[in-house]
Parts: structure tokens; sequence; C-alpha cells
């Protein structure tokens, strides 16, 4: 009786062991050449690039805290509704953090160039719907204006973008942090979600991350300045009553937002064929009628 148990349990192993060798990753470092061509069938060509940023965010998170938040959320995504995950990506814009260490700041030419090859290789290589999923507040203008720049020459897939860092979101734990822009409560509270290792609350105060309001301008007028003259600690809220209940209710709703936008692409016969006509009709532009 106990060969018969034990034999039975290695079964079960060994079905279990296969199992999880033939479940495809969703990381695209992590699939084999074999493994790539399949996941791009599973995903139906659809790929997720997470945009972040190497930047301070106050005294207690790491530097890479857009970074890994994002993918976090975007990793979970892709594994309830199967897509391919790019690598770690954070060449953004930054230029207003570069007095603190830390911060990599890329010149503007090298964002829009090395987005725009890496969105070519990436379509090279099968993925003809690609969705950035936007992790850092100083990518919510560049990342629009990246889509719109698809429309310069014909390419044989789409760019969707999901730009808003935070979007708006109801219920969950009430929040007591009134400011809550930059390391403050909401991002304190998913990165104890998404890398707590990383998280130093007893440092969450050693630096203040109240509005110096040093500028005051009409709210029509914009000047890039403006976030320096706010908040020159690069640090806006208060980080220190974050919660674990609070970062899993907006990591949740960020998952569920990015899956919502995956089966949506997916479902998106419509982009391609638009942009293809687009292009057909921009040749001729005096052929275009009402």
């Amino acid at each position: 009786m106990k060969k018969i148990l034990g034999f039975l349990v290695m079964l079960a192993f060994c079905a279990n062991l296969g199992w999880a060798q033939n479940k495809l990753s969703v990381h695209w470092e992590e699939l084999t050449a074999a493994e790539f061509r399949s996941a791009i069938q599973q995903s139906q060509g659809t790929c997720l690039l997470p945009f972040g940023i190497l930047e301070k965010h106050g005294a207690h998170l790491p530097l890479g805290t857009d970074l890994l938040k994002v993918r976090y959320a975007a990793l979970h995504a892709a594994e309830q509704d199967y897509a391919i995950v790019f690598p770690e990506y954070y060449f953004g814009q930054i230029f207003e953090a570069k007095h603190e260490p830390g911060t990599v700041a890329y010149s503007t030419h090298l964002q829009l160039d090395l987005l725009q090859e890496t969105t070519d290789e990436m379509a090279r290589n099968g993925c003809k719907k690609i969705i950035i999923v936007n992790g850092h507040g100083g990518n919510e203008d560049l990342l629009p204006y990246f889509a719109q720049t698809q429309l310069e020459r014909p390419r044989d897939y789409v760019v969707y973008i999901l730009p808003i860092v935070d979007p708006p979101i109801t219920g969950g734990p009430p929040k007591r942090d009134t400011i809550d822009l930059h390391g403050g409560e909401s991002e304190t509270s998913k990165m104890l979600i998404a890398r707590p290792d990383l998280v130093h609350m007893d440092r969450a105060r050693s630096e203040s991350g109240a509005d110096q309001a040093r500028l005051t301008l009409p709210d029509e007028l914009y000047t890039a300045i403006w976030w320096y003259a706010r908040f020159p600690d690069h640090y806006s809220g208060d980080g220190s009553v974050a919660t674990v209940e609070r970062g899993k209710f907006e990591m949740d709703e960020f998952e569920k937002l990015i899956v919502k936008c995956i089966r949506a692409v997916k479902a998106d016969q419509t982009s391609l064929r638009l942009q293809n006509e687009f292009f057909e009709k921009a040749t001729h532009p005096l052929d275009t009628r009402p």
C-alpha cells in the first residue's frame, strides 16, 4: 500500500512539474526562443511595456519605485490574461529631478529614439499590439506625444498608451494624506505590496513633503520649474501614513485596469485597419474627399 501511495505521489509530482515547465512565463526575458514563438501566439501578439524611471522618492523609498510598482502590476495583470511583459524600462522624462542623487535623465532625442526603436523591435518579433503602461508622472506628457508620432510613417503595429499614473479610484481604506503626489501615502502603500523589503517606514518623516508654494502664477500658465518650486526635496505628501491595506486596494484596482486594457486591445480589429487606411490617404491627400 505504501509503495502504491508513493508511486501515486510521484506521478502527481511529475504531472505538476510538467505543467509548470509547460506554462509560459509572462516575462519576456525568461522565455526561450521556442517558447517566445508560442507566447506570441498565446498572447495574440499583445505585449506590455511597463515604463518607469530612476528618481528619488523621499527618504524612504527606492530610486526605482516607479519601475518596481508598474512592473508588479503589469506582471500580475498579464498572468490573468496572458500577455508578454517587456524587461525593465526606465528611459523616460525626469529632468525635474536632476538635482537629486541617483537620477538618470536621458536627453530628449534619446528618450524618443530609444522608445521608437524598442517598439519597432518588439513589433519585428511579433508584438503587433503594444501597450505602454506608465508608472511615472513625468511621462504623462511624453507618452501621448510618442503615440502621436506613430502617425509619422506607416507601421504594421499599433501602440496603445495607458498614460495616467494614478487613475482616479473611489472606495477602499480611507486616505489620510491630503497632498499625496510623490512618495506619499498611495505610492508608499503600493510599494508595501510590490517590494516591502525596500520600504523604510522609519525614514518617511525624516524629510518634509509639504508644498513650499514658492511660485505664484495663474493656474492657466505652465512653467517647467513648477515642481521644484513646490517640492524641492522631490517628496510630496506623507509616506508615514501608508498601509498595506491601502496598497493592496490600489494595486488590485490598477491590475484590473490593465487586464481590462489587455482584453480590449486583444479584441481590437479596427485600429490597425484605420491606421493603414490613414497612411494610404496620406500618400494622396488631394484625393481625399469630405
